[in-house]
């Protein structure tokens, strides 16, 4: 009975979430055809951007809401694929490669940033993702055209300089990793390479943690005075653990985009933190531990919850539009309660 009390209590975010899905499943009376179909094809585009959240949590830095530089760095890069016109599967290696370099050199300066504020890690990778979208928007609004060459007049602001609210991948890379292998099971459509890269990703992290440098990453995690002691550079390793998140968010943002065919160039990248955290969160995972499984089967969750809240509003109060607040209201619920309980946890590790 107390086996059963403490596996209960230790996986009650994600037990409510899988109650909270079926009852809203219930009240929208979705077809389960579709239903299956919007998953599926959430769980391709998803996953790889909170699978980017693992490496850091286990090096003891919390939830890494710096990944939304990763995401802006894969916007970038997608934006210059555009302009260069380098279409489908080419134009995503190309963005894949550059989105890489620049992520690589943000991660390095968040890693940087992060060292010089041990133990507050996840506000001040919060308040970099601010200060970087900031950046973001002088570069993207006032540069663009004017300091950095851009050919491409239809995605311009009508002056010439700065690039429109939305640029469209379509006759570029648009779903280009989508139409590759297509599978089809009744009405439901697999997109199957985005599948195996996330499945590849998986495999890669596993694989990682039984490396030497896995095995620092963790034990920096456990104890970083400790992990020093043993003769572990504890910084570079918190550098390398950003930097590793910071790339898979880019190369993540970039397996999104292609698939939604738009970016809106100064939003897309915003919630991508937020919205993968709480994934995150509602597949069990802590500011402490968390696994790939936590991953799947928080984006399964969510997702099935995003996809059913409009039509589960409209049923109950007969405005689709409560269904949206009521989901974003879920997200940071659940991040709060998550960063509640690691505060409480902690104050009583204390005592």
């Amino acid at each position: 009975m107390e086996k059963f009390k403490r596996i209960l209590v230790s996986n009650a975010v994600p037990i409510a979430f899988l109650a909270l899905s079926i009852s809203a499943v219930l009240v929208a009376r979705i077809p389960p055809l579709f239903l299956v179909s919007e998953i599926v094809r959430r769980l391709s585009r998803n996953t790889f951007l909170v699978l980017s959240l693992l490496i850091p949590i286990v090096a003891g830095m919390g939830l890494n809401f710096g990944i939304v530089l990763g995401a802006m760095a894969g916007q970038a890069a997608m934006f210059f694929v555009v302009d260069w016109k380098i279409k489908d599967i080419p134009g995503v290696i190309v963005a894949m490669i550059l989105g890489s370099v620049i992520a690589t050199l943000l991660g390095w300066l968040a890693g940087l940033v992060l060292n010089r504020a041990k133990g507050r890690e996840m506000i001040t990778s919060m308040i970099l993702g601010f200060f970087a979208n900031g950046v973001y928007q002088l570069i993207f609004l006032f540069f663009i055209g004017s300091i950095i060459p851009f050919k491409t007049r239809q995605f311009l602001l009508p002056e010439g300089v700065g690039l429109r609210n939305t640029v469209d991948l379509y006759g570029s890379i648009a779903s280009a990793l989508n139409k590759v292998w297509i599978v089809r099971i009744g009405t439901v459509r697999v997109f199957v390479v985005p599948i195996l890269i996330t499945v590849g990703l998986c495999f890669l992290i596993y694989f990682l943690f039984k490396t030497k440098l896995g095995q620092d990453i963790r034990a920096v995690g456990q104890d970083m005075h400790i992990a020093e002691v043993a003769g572990i550079k504890v910084n570079k390793i918190r550098i390398i653990a950003v930097i590793m998140s910071t790339v898979l968010a880019a190369i993540g943002q970039i397996i999104y985009l292609q698939d939604i065919s738009t970016i809106n160039t100064y939003n897309s990248h915003e919630q991508v933190g937020l919205f993968s955290i709480a994934a995150l969160l509602v597949g069990g995972a802590s500011t402490r531990r968390a696994s790939i499984w936590n991953a799947i089967i928080g984006v399964l969750l969510f997702h099935t919850l995003f996809v059913v809240a409009p039509s589960a509003g409209n049923k109950l109060f007969g405005q689709p539009q409560v269904g949206e607040f009521f989901r974003e209201f879920l997200a940071y619920a659940v991040i709060a309660f998550a960063l509640a309980m690691h505060g409480w946890s902690a104050k009583k590790g204390k005592h």
